[in-house]
Protein backbone atom coordinates (compact mmCIF):
# COMPACT_ATOMS: atom_id res chain seq x y z
CA UNK A 1 0.00 0.00 0.00
CA UNK A 2 2.84 2.39 0.53
CA UNK A 3 4.08 2.29 -2.56
CA UNK A 4 1.53 3.79 -4.09
CA UNK A 5 2.05 6.67 -2.72
CA UNK A 6 3.41 9.87 -5.05
CA UNK A 7 4.24 13.68 -4.86
CA UNK A 8 1.21 15.38 -5.90
CA UNK A 9 1.20 18.29 -7.71
CA UNK A 10 -1.80 20.43 -5.95
CA UNK A 11 -1.81 23.63 -4.29
CA UNK A 12 -0.57 23.78 -0.93
CA UNK A 13 -3.26 23.83 1.53
CA UNK A 14 -5.59 21.21 -0.60
CA UNK A 15 -6.13 18.57 2.19
CA UNK A 16 -4.32 15.67 1.68
CA UNK A 17 -1.43 17.70 -0.90
CA UNK A 18 1.66 16.43 -0.15
CA UNK A 19 0.86 12.34 -1.00
CA UNK A 20 -1.77 11.17 -2.76
CA UNK A 21 -2.91 7.70 -2.40
CA UNK A 22 -3.75 6.10 -6.09
CA UNK A 23 -3.50 10.13 -7.01
CA UNK A 24 -5.82 10.95 -4.26
CA UNK A 25 -5.76 12.63 -1.47
CA UNK A 26 -3.46 10.80 0.76
CA UNK A 27 -6.68 10.58 3.88
CA UNK A 28 -8.49 8.15 1.49
CA UNK A 29 -6.05 5.69 2.05
CA UNK A 30 -7.19 6.03 5.47
CA UNK A 31 -10.75 6.14 5.19
CA UNK A 32 -10.52 2.73 2.48
CA UNK A 33 -8.84 0.82 4.72
CA UNK A 34 -11.01 2.06 8.28
CA UNK A 35 -13.83 1.23 6.15
CA UNK A 36 -12.46 -2.31 4.15
CA UNK A 37 -11.95 -3.16 8.29
CA UNK A 38 -15.31 -2.22 9.41
CA UNK A 39 -16.97 -4.24 6.50
CA UNK A 40 -15.01 -6.84 7.11
CA UNK A 41 -16.45 -7.22 11.01
CA UNK A 42 -20.40 -6.40 9.76
CA UNK A 43 -20.54 -8.88 6.79
CA UNK A 44 -18.72 -11.29 8.93
CA UNK A 45 -21.18 -11.26 11.78
CA UNK A 46 -24.12 -10.83 8.68
CA UNK A 47 -22.74 -13.82 7.26
CA UNK A 48 -22.68 -15.95 10.45
CA UNK A 49 -25.92 -14.35 12.05
CA UNK A 50 -28.94 -16.30 10.57
CA UNK A 51 -26.72 -19.48 11.15
CA UNK A 52 -26.14 -18.90 14.33
CA UNK A 53 -29.50 -18.25 15.45
CA UNK A 54 -30.91 -21.88 13.59
CA UNK A 55 -27.86 -23.78 14.45
CA UNK A 56 -28.87 -26.65 16.86
CA UNK A 57 -25.43 -25.52 18.80
CA UNK A 58 -26.47 -21.96 18.78
CA UNK A 59 -29.65 -20.05 19.37
CA UNK A 60 -31.58 -22.99 18.37
CA UNK A 61 -34.15 -21.00 17.15
CA UNK A 62 -36.89 -21.38 13.73
CA UNK A 63 -35.94 -19.98 10.68
CA UNK A 64 -39.40 -17.67 11.07
CA UNK A 65 -38.13 -16.07 14.15
CA UNK A 66 -34.21 -15.82 12.97
CA UNK A 67 -35.66 -14.25 9.81
CA UNK A 68 -37.41 -11.42 11.83
CA UNK A 69 -33.91 -10.81 14.45
CA UNK A 70 -31.96 -10.75 11.04
CA UNK A 71 -34.61 -8.04 9.36
CA UNK A 72 -34.99 -6.32 12.81
CA UNK A 73 -31.37 -5.63 12.87
CA UNK A 74 -30.56 -4.82 9.05
CA UNK A 75 -33.57 -2.24 9.43
CA UNK A 76 -32.27 -0.88 12.80
CA UNK A 77 -28.50 -0.41 11.60
CA UNK A 78 -30.05 1.97 8.52
CA UNK A 79 -32.82 3.71 10.52
CA UNK A 80 -29.62 4.97 12.85
CA UNK A 81 -28.11 6.22 10.04
CA UNK A 82 -30.17 9.68 10.57
CA UNK A 83 -29.68 10.05 14.13
CA UNK A 84 -25.52 9.08 13.52
CA UNK A 85 -25.71 11.82 10.92
CA UNK A 86 -27.37 14.26 13.37
CA UNK A 87 -25.06 13.56 16.10
CA UNK A 88 -22.13 14.15 13.96
CA UNK A 89 -23.36 17.57 12.68
CA UNK A 90 -25.20 19.04 16.17
CA UNK A 91 -22.70 17.16 18.62
CA UNK A 92 -18.57 15.32 18.07
CA UNK A 93 -17.97 16.53 14.23
CA UNK A 94 -17.52 13.53 11.65
CA UNK A 95 -14.07 12.09 12.83
CA UNK A 96 -14.59 11.91 16.12
CA UNK A 97 -17.88 10.26 15.76
CA UNK A 98 -16.21 7.42 14.20
CA UNK A 99 -14.05 6.62 16.03
CA UNK A 100 -16.97 6.49 18.68
CA UNK A 101 -18.97 4.42 15.98
CA UNK A 102 -15.60 2.12 15.98
CA UNK A 103 -15.01 1.58 19.52
CA UNK A 104 -18.70 0.86 19.91
CA UNK A 105 -18.88 -1.50 17.03
CA UNK A 106 -15.80 -3.67 18.74
CA UNK A 107 -17.24 -3.75 21.69
CA UNK A 108 -20.75 -4.93 20.53
CA UNK A 109 -18.75 -7.97 18.42
CA UNK A 110 -17.15 -8.83 21.53
CA UNK A 111 -20.30 -9.13 23.69
CA UNK A 112 -21.51 -11.12 21.37
CA UNK A 113 -18.69 -13.72 21.41
CA UNK A 114 -19.44 -14.18 24.80
CA UNK A 115 -21.37 -17.52 25.43
CA UNK A 116 -24.89 -16.04 26.61
CA UNK A 117 -28.27 -15.05 25.46
CA UNK A 118 -28.80 -12.48 27.30
CA UNK A 119 -25.62 -10.51 26.04
CA UNK A 120 -26.27 -11.44 22.53
CA UNK A 121 -28.81 -9.26 21.82
CA UNK A 122 -26.89 -6.39 23.80
CA UNK A 123 -24.43 -6.95 21.78
CA UNK A 124 -26.40 -6.97 18.32
CA UNK A 125 -27.62 -3.18 19.83
CA UNK A 126 -24.28 -1.79 20.15
CA UNK A 127 -23.36 -3.10 16.60
CA UNK A 128 -26.32 -1.40 15.12
CA UNK A 129 -25.42 1.76 17.07
CA UNK A 130 -22.07 1.94 16.27
CA UNK A 131 -23.14 0.94 12.38
CA UNK A 132 -25.85 3.82 12.30
CA UNK A 133 -22.95 6.16 13.56
CA UNK A 134 -20.19 5.30 11.27
CA UNK A 135 -21.83 4.93 7.96
CA UNK A 136 -23.81 8.25 7.64
CA UNK A 137 -20.25 9.89 8.76
CA UNK A 138 -17.10 8.42 6.94
CA UNK A 139 -18.52 8.77 3.42
CA UNK A 140 -19.32 12.58 4.39
CA UNK A 141 -15.15 12.91 5.22
CA UNK A 142 -14.62 11.26 1.80
CA UNK A 143 -15.68 14.07 0.10
CA UNK A 144 -14.64 16.79 2.57
CA UNK A 145 -10.81 15.62 1.37
CA UNK A 146 -11.83 17.08 -2.18
CA UNK A 147 -11.91 20.91 -2.97
CA UNK A 148 -15.80 20.62 -4.02
CA UNK A 149 -17.83 18.96 -5.70
CA UNK A 150 -16.19 19.83 -9.09
CA UNK A 151 -12.91 18.53 -8.02
CA UNK A 152 -12.16 15.87 -11.27
CA UNK A 153 -10.62 13.31 -8.74
CA UNK A 154 -13.87 13.62 -7.12
CA UNK A 155 -16.13 10.41 -8.52
CA UNK A 156 -12.94 8.14 -8.78
CA UNK A 157 -12.15 8.68 -5.12
CA UNK A 158 -15.85 7.20 -4.25
CA UNK A 159 -15.28 4.24 -6.93
CA UNK A 160 -11.93 3.82 -4.83
CA UNK A 161 -13.62 4.07 -1.56
CA UNK A 162 -16.70 1.68 -2.80
CA UNK A 163 -14.20 -1.06 -3.50
CA UNK A 164 -12.10 -0.82 0.34
CA UNK A 165 -15.77 -1.74 1.21
CA UNK A 166 -16.14 -4.40 -1.26
CA UNK A 167 -13.13 -6.16 -0.64
CA UNK A 168 -14.01 -6.27 3.56
CA UNK A 169 -17.49 -7.62 2.08
CA UNK A 170 -16.06 -10.54 -0.01
CA UNK A 171 -13.10 -11.47 2.64
CA UNK A 172 -15.10 -11.24 5.79
CA UNK A 173 -17.59 -14.68 4.93
CA UNK A 174 -14.68 -16.94 3.87
CA UNK A 175 -12.92 -15.85 7.05
CA UNK A 176 -14.91 -15.02 9.88
CA UNK A 177 -17.75 -17.89 8.12
CA UNK A 178 -14.95 -20.11 8.52
CA UNK A 179 -13.84 -20.03 11.66
CA UNK A 180 -17.59 -19.36 13.32
CA UNK A 181 -19.11 -22.58 11.31
CA UNK A 182 -15.85 -24.87 11.67
CA UNK A 183 -14.75 -23.51 14.81
CA UNK A 184 -17.05 -22.04 17.50
CA UNK A 185 -19.40 -19.24 16.68
CA UNK A 186 -18.21 -17.16 19.26
CA UNK A 187 -15.10 -17.58 17.97
CA UNK A 188 -16.10 -16.03 14.83
CA UNK A 189 -17.74 -12.94 16.20
CA UNK A 190 -14.46 -12.36 18.85
CA UNK A 191 -12.47 -12.32 15.09
CA UNK A 192 -15.14 -9.48 13.79
CA UNK A 193 -14.16 -7.67 17.02
CA UNK A 194 -10.94 -8.48 16.08
CA UNK A 195 -10.87 -6.77 12.21
CA UNK A 196 -13.01 -3.47 13.68
CA UNK A 197 -9.98 -3.20 16.13
CA UNK A 198 -8.08 -3.06 13.41
CA UNK A 199 -9.94 -0.34 11.59
CA UNK A 200 -9.66 1.36 14.36
CA UNK A 201 -6.35 1.46 14.75
CA UNK A 202 -5.84 2.42 11.11
CA UNK A 203 -7.77 5.18 11.51
CA UNK A 204 -6.48 7.09 14.67
CA UNK A 205 -3.25 6.35 13.06
CA UNK A 206 -4.29 8.27 9.92
CA UNK A 207 -6.36 10.73 10.83
CA UNK A 208 -3.79 13.15 10.65
CA UNK A 209 -4.05 12.68 6.86
CA UNK A 210 -7.89 13.85 6.96
CA UNK A 211 -9.30 17.21 6.34
CA UNK A 212 -9.38 19.29 9.35
CA UNK A 213 -13.22 20.06 8.20
CA UNK A 214 -13.25 16.45 9.64
CA UNK A 215 -13.08 17.70 13.15
CA UNK A 216 -15.53 20.41 12.93
CA UNK A 217 -18.93 20.35 14.07
CA UNK A 218 -21.57 22.28 11.40
CA UNK A 219 -23.82 23.37 13.60
CA UNK A 220 -23.16 22.44 17.28
CA UNK A 221 -26.05 22.15 20.17
CA UNK A 222 -26.45 25.29 22.21
CA UNK A 223 -26.49 24.58 25.72
CA UNK A 224 -30.07 25.05 25.91
CA UNK A 225 -30.98 22.99 23.01
CA UNK A 226 -28.45 20.45 24.62
CA UNK A 227 -30.51 20.20 28.12
CA UNK A 228 -33.91 20.15 26.34
CA UNK A 229 -32.58 17.22 23.63
CA UNK A 230 -30.87 15.52 27.10
CA UNK A 231 -34.36 15.64 29.35
CA UNK A 232 -36.42 14.35 25.85
CA UNK A 233 -34.29 11.27 25.54
CA UNK A 234 -34.20 10.66 29.38
CA UNK A 235 -38.34 11.34 29.14
CA UNK A 236 -38.79 8.35 26.70
CA UNK A 237 -35.69 6.14 27.71
CA UNK A 238 -37.50 6.31 31.32
CA UNK A 239 -41.09 5.26 29.77
CA UNK A 240 -38.96 2.58 27.83
CA UNK A 241 -37.37 1.43 31.08
CA UNK A 242 -40.75 1.69 33.07
CA UNK A 243 -42.41 -0.57 30.44
CA UNK A 244 -40.74 -3.43 29.82
CA UNK A 245 -40.24 -3.41 34.12
CA UNK A 246 -43.92 -4.01 33.99
CA UNK A 247 -43.81 -6.60 31.53
CA UNK A 248 -40.84 -8.24 33.38
CA UNK A 249 -41.73 -8.79 36.06
CA UNK A 250 -45.31 -9.59 35.06
CA UNK A 251 -43.79 -12.79 33.72
CA UNK A 252 -45.30 -11.84 30.21
CA UNK A 253 -42.34 -10.57 28.22
CA UNK A 254 -41.52 -12.42 25.51
CA UNK A 255 -38.67 -11.56 22.58
CA UNK A 256 -42.27 -10.09 20.31
CA UNK A 257 -41.59 -7.14 23.42
CA UNK A 258 -38.84 -6.07 21.73
CA UNK A 259 -38.74 -7.26 17.83
CA UNK A 260 -42.69 -6.38 17.08
CA UNK A 261 -42.20 -2.43 18.21
CA UNK A 262 -38.91 -2.05 16.33
CA UNK A 263 -40.19 -3.27 13.36
CA UNK A 264 -43.60 -1.22 13.46
CA UNK A 265 -41.20 1.51 14.00
CA UNK A 266 -38.52 0.44 11.10
CA UNK A 267 -41.84 1.12 8.93
CA UNK A 268 -43.34 4.19 10.73
CA UNK A 269 -40.33 6.25 10.93
CA UNK A 270 -39.74 6.32 7.38
CA UNK A 271 -43.57 7.51 6.46
CA UNK A 272 -43.36 9.98 8.78
CA UNK A 273 -40.15 11.27 7.79
CA UNK A 274 -41.60 11.86 4.11
CA UNK A 275 -44.76 13.44 5.01
CA UNK A 276 -43.01 15.83 6.89
CA UNK A 277 -40.80 16.37 4.05
CA UNK A 278 -43.29 16.71 1.23
CA UNK A 279 -46.11 18.69 3.64
CA UNK A 280 -43.30 21.60 4.47
CA UNK A 281 -44.49 24.98 3.16
CA UNK A 282 -40.86 26.15 2.38
CA UNK A 283 -40.78 24.16 -0.47
CA UNK A 284 -41.42 25.41 -3.86
CA UNK A 285 -43.52 23.90 -6.51
CA UNK A 286 -40.59 22.59 -8.15
CA UNK A 287 -39.18 20.97 -5.33
CA UNK A 288 -42.48 19.25 -4.41
CA UNK A 289 -43.38 18.44 -7.75
CA UNK A 290 -39.52 16.28 -7.18
CA UNK A 291 -40.80 15.06 -3.76
CA UNK A 292 -43.63 13.39 -5.55
CA UNK A 293 -41.38 11.75 -8.22
CA UNK A 294 -39.27 10.73 -5.03
CA UNK A 295 -41.84 8.54 -3.55
CA UNK A 296 -41.83 6.59 -6.30
CA UNK A 297 -38.46 5.70 -6.24
CA UNK A 298 -38.78 5.26 -2.61
CA UNK A 299 -41.08 2.90 -2.47
CA UNK A 300 -39.77 1.26 -5.39
CA UNK A 301 -36.83 0.57 -3.65
CA UNK A 302 -38.41 -0.30 -0.71
CA UNK A 303 -39.65 -3.49 -2.42
CA UNK A 304 -36.11 -3.80 -3.94
CA UNK A 305 -34.69 -4.42 -0.80
CA UNK A 306 -36.85 -6.25 0.49
CA UNK A 307 -36.07 -9.52 -1.62
CA UNK A 308 -32.45 -8.07 -1.98
CA UNK A 309 -31.91 -8.56 1.78
CA UNK A 310 -33.30 -11.86 1.78
CA UNK A 311 -30.15 -12.82 0.40
CA UNK A 312 -28.86 -13.17 3.68
CA UNK A 313 -31.91 -14.77 5.63
CA UNK A 314 -33.91 -16.73 3.50
CA UNK A 315 -31.52 -17.82 0.94
CA UNK A 316 -28.81 -18.91 3.76
CA UNK A 317 -31.37 -20.75 5.67
CA UNK A 318 -32.39 -22.39 2.64
CA UNK A 319 -28.90 -23.21 1.53
CA UNK A 320 -28.45 -24.57 5.44
CA UNK A 321 -31.16 -26.96 5.32
CA UNK A 322 -31.53 -28.08 1.57
CA UNK A 323 -28.80 -27.50 -0.59
CA UNK A 324 -25.86 -29.27 -1.92
CA UNK A 325 -23.01 -26.82 -0.72
CA UNK A 326 -20.12 -28.73 -2.40
CA UNK A 327 -18.28 -28.02 -5.91
CA UNK A 328 -16.74 -31.13 -7.30
CA UNK A 329 -17.30 -33.17 -4.23
CA UNK A 330 -15.41 -30.41 -1.38
CA UNK A 331 -17.62 -28.77 0.95
CA UNK A 332 -18.09 -25.53 1.72
CA UNK A 333 -18.77 -23.33 4.37
CA UNK A 334 -22.81 -21.63 3.94
CA UNK A 335 -21.67 -18.47 4.81
CA UNK A 336 -19.16 -18.56 1.59
CA UNK A 337 -22.40 -17.70 -0.48
CA UNK A 338 -22.11 -14.38 0.71
CA UNK A 339 -19.33 -13.31 -0.69
CA UNK A 340 -20.72 -13.97 -4.39
CA UNK A 341 -22.74 -10.34 -4.35
CA UNK A 342 -19.26 -8.30 -3.35
CA UNK A 343 -17.01 -10.33 -5.78
CA UNK A 344 -19.53 -9.89 -8.82
CA UNK A 345 -20.04 -6.06 -7.89
CA UNK A 346 -16.42 -5.47 -7.85
CA UNK A 347 -16.03 -7.43 -11.50
CA UNK A 348 -19.35 -6.15 -13.25
CA UNK A 349 -19.15 -2.34 -11.67
CA UNK A 350 -16.71 -1.00 -14.02
CA UNK A 351 -18.52 -3.41 -17.33
CA UNK A 352 -21.75 -1.41 -16.46
CA UNK A 353 -19.94 1.69 -15.96
CA UNK A 354 -18.37 1.81 -19.33
CA UNK A 355 -21.99 0.15 -20.47
CA UNK A 356 -23.97 3.35 -19.78
CA UNK A 357 -20.96 5.62 -20.63
CA UNK A 358 -20.85 3.89 -24.55
CA UNK A 359 -24.67 4.61 -24.83
CA UNK A 360 -24.88 7.54 -23.78
CA UNK A 361 -22.04 8.93 -26.21
CA UNK A 362 -24.57 7.21 -28.49
CA UNK A 363 -27.71 8.87 -27.15
CA UNK A 364 -29.31 5.64 -26.02
CA UNK A 365 -28.49 5.55 -22.44
CA UNK A 366 -31.90 4.33 -20.42
CA UNK A 367 -33.28 7.10 -18.03
CA UNK A 368 -33.06 6.70 -14.12
CA UNK A 369 -37.29 5.29 -14.61
CA UNK A 370 -36.13 2.90 -16.92
CA UNK A 371 -33.42 1.32 -14.59
CA UNK A 372 -35.58 1.26 -11.68
CA UNK A 373 -37.59 -0.18 -13.63
CA UNK A 374 -35.53 -3.18 -14.62
CA UNK A 375 -33.68 -3.60 -11.17
CA UNK A 376 -37.27 -4.45 -9.57
CA UNK A 377 -37.89 -7.00 -12.62
CA UNK A 378 -34.70 -8.99 -12.19
CA UNK A 379 -34.95 -8.61 -8.20
CA UNK A 380 -37.81 -10.47 -8.84
CA UNK A 381 -37.31 -12.82 -11.68
CA UNK A 382 -34.27 -13.66 -9.19
CA UNK A 383 -37.16 -15.12 -7.13
CA UNK A 384 -38.90 -17.07 -9.87
CA UNK A 385 -35.27 -18.83 -9.93
CA UNK A 386 -35.65 -19.98 -6.58
CA UNK A 387 -38.60 -21.60 -6.64
CA UNK A 388 -36.43 -24.54 -8.68
CA UNK A 389 -34.44 -24.97 -6.32
CA UNK A 390 -37.56 -24.83 -3.60
CA UNK A 391 -39.26 -27.32 -6.02
CA UNK A 392 -36.35 -29.69 -5.92
CA UNK A 393 -35.80 -29.73 -1.88
CA UNK A 394 -39.42 -30.39 -1.72
CA UNK A 395 -39.09 -32.97 -4.00
CA UNK A 396 -36.30 -34.56 -1.20
CA UNK A 397 -33.04 -34.02 -2.95
CA UNK A 398 -30.71 -31.19 -2.09
CA UNK A 399 -30.60 -28.25 -4.61
CA UNK A 400 -27.23 -27.69 -6.88
CA UNK A 401 -25.24 -24.87 -5.04
CA UNK A 402 -25.44 -23.43 -8.77
CA UNK A 403 -28.97 -22.43 -8.19
CA UNK A 404 -27.96 -19.97 -5.45
CA UNK A 405 -25.48 -18.40 -7.09
CA UNK A 406 -27.47 -18.07 -10.36
CA UNK A 407 -30.00 -16.41 -7.61
CA UNK A 408 -26.92 -13.82 -6.32
CA UNK A 409 -26.09 -13.16 -9.67
CA UNK A 410 -29.58 -11.79 -10.93
CA UNK A 411 -29.83 -9.86 -7.73
CA UNK A 412 -26.47 -8.30 -8.17
CA UNK A 413 -27.08 -7.20 -11.99
CA UNK A 414 -30.27 -5.38 -9.99
CA UNK A 415 -28.37 -3.89 -7.38
CA UNK A 416 -25.92 -2.42 -10.28
CA UNK A 417 -28.94 -1.11 -12.02
CA UNK A 418 -30.96 0.43 -9.20
CA UNK A 419 -28.16 1.70 -5.86
CA UNK A 420 -26.38 3.88 -7.90
CA UNK A 421 -28.90 5.45 -9.69
CA UNK A 422 -30.81 5.72 -6.71
CA UNK A 423 -27.76 7.46 -4.59
CA UNK A 424 -27.50 9.96 -7.76
CA UNK A 425 -31.38 10.70 -8.34
CA UNK A 426 -31.58 11.51 -4.21
CA UNK A 427 -28.80 13.85 -4.70
CA UNK A 428 -30.25 15.50 -7.76
CA UNK A 429 -33.88 15.54 -6.47
CA UNK A 430 -33.03 16.93 -2.89
CA UNK A 431 -34.79 20.08 -1.49
CA UNK A 432 -32.16 22.50 -0.68
CA UNK A 433 -33.36 22.72 2.66
CA UNK A 434 -32.82 18.85 3.20
CA UNK A 435 -29.66 18.54 0.84
CA UNK A 436 -27.79 16.82 3.77
CA UNK A 437 -30.45 14.63 5.32
CA UNK A 438 -31.64 13.10 1.84
CA UNK A 439 -28.65 10.34 2.11
CA UNK A 440 -30.51 9.15 5.48
CA UNK A 441 -34.02 8.96 3.49
CA UNK A 442 -32.24 6.64 1.07
CA UNK A 443 -31.27 4.70 3.51
CA UNK A 444 -34.80 4.86 5.32
CA UNK A 445 -35.87 2.76 2.19
CA UNK A 446 -33.60 -0.12 3.10
CA UNK A 447 -35.21 0.03 6.44
CA UNK A 448 -38.88 -0.07 5.04
CA UNK A 449 -37.55 -3.29 3.16
CA UNK A 450 -36.06 -5.11 6.07
CA UNK A 451 -38.85 -4.16 8.78
CA UNK A 452 -41.40 -5.36 6.15
CA UNK A 453 -39.61 -8.69 5.92
CA UNK A 454 -40.02 -8.95 9.74
CA UNK A 455 -42.79 -8.14 10.20
CA UNK A 456 -44.02 -11.39 7.89
CA UNK A 457 -41.63 -13.36 9.54
CA UNK A 458 -43.12 -12.78 12.62
CA UNK A 459 -46.61 -12.49 11.35
CA UNK A 460 -45.98 -16.37 10.84
CA UNK A 461 -45.75 -16.44 6.97
CA UNK A 462 -43.01 -19.08 5.58
CA UNK A 463 -40.56 -17.19 3.59
CA UNK A 464 -39.31 -20.32 2.15
CA UNK A 465 -42.46 -21.28 1.46
CA UNK A 466 -43.11 -21.62 -2.57
CA UNK A 467 -46.20 -19.40 -2.85
CA UNK A 468 -44.78 -16.71 -0.65
CA UNK A 469 -41.63 -16.91 -2.56
CA UNK A 470 -43.61 -16.62 -6.26
CA UNK A 471 -46.18 -13.59 -4.31
CA UNK A 472 -42.74 -11.60 -3.49
CA UNK A 473 -41.13 -12.03 -7.20
CA UNK A 474 -45.18 -11.49 -9.22
CA UNK A 475 -44.95 -8.03 -6.75
CA UNK A 476 -41.52 -7.07 -7.66
CA UNK A 477 -41.86 -7.81 -10.95
CA UNK A 478 -45.73 -6.04 -11.62
CA UNK A 479 -44.03 -2.80 -9.34
CA UNK A 480 -40.59 -2.45 -12.44
CA UNK A 481 -43.29 -2.69 -14.99
CA UNK A 482 -45.70 -0.24 -12.91
CA UNK A 483 -42.73 2.00 -12.77
CA UNK A 484 -41.95 1.60 -16.20
CA UNK A 485 -45.27 2.41 -17.56
CA UNK A 486 -46.19 5.29 -15.51
CA UNK A 487 -42.66 6.72 -16.64
CA UNK A 488 -44.22 9.68 -18.64
CA UNK A 489 -45.63 10.67 -15.82
CA UNK A 490 -42.74 10.32 -13.10
CA UNK A 491 -40.30 12.15 -15.44
CA UNK A 492 -42.67 15.55 -15.30
CA UNK A 493 -42.73 15.41 -11.82
CA UNK A 494 -39.00 15.24 -12.07
CA UNK A 495 -38.77 18.49 -13.88
CA UNK A 496 -35.29 18.49 -15.39
CA UNK A 497 -33.82 15.75 -14.05
CA UNK A 498 -32.84 12.29 -16.07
Amino acid sequence: MASSLTKDSVSPGTPGSEKTFFGHPRGLATLFMTEMWERFSYYGMRALLPLYLVAPGGMAMNAGTATAIYSVYLSLVYLLTMPGGWFADRVLGPRKTVAVAAVVIMLGHLTLALPSAGTFYAGLGLVAIGSGLLKANISTMVGQLYDGPDDPRRDGGFTVFYMGINLGAFAAPLIIGTVGENVGWHFGFALAAVGMGLGLIQFLLGSRHLSPQSSVVPKPLAAAEKSATLRKSAFWAGIAVVAYAVVGFSGHYTLNWILVPLTLLGLIIPVLVLVRIKRDRDLDQTEQSKMSAYIWFFVAAAVFWMIYDQGGSTLSIFADASADNSVFGWEFPVSWYQSVNPILIMALAPVFAWFWLALNRRGKEPSTIVKFGSGLVLVGASFFLFLAPLSIAEGGHKAAAAWLVAIYFVQTVGELLLSPVGLSVTTKMAPAKYASQMMGVWFLAVTAGDATTGLLSLAGVDLNGSGVVALEATLAVVAGVAVWMYRSKVKELMGGIR
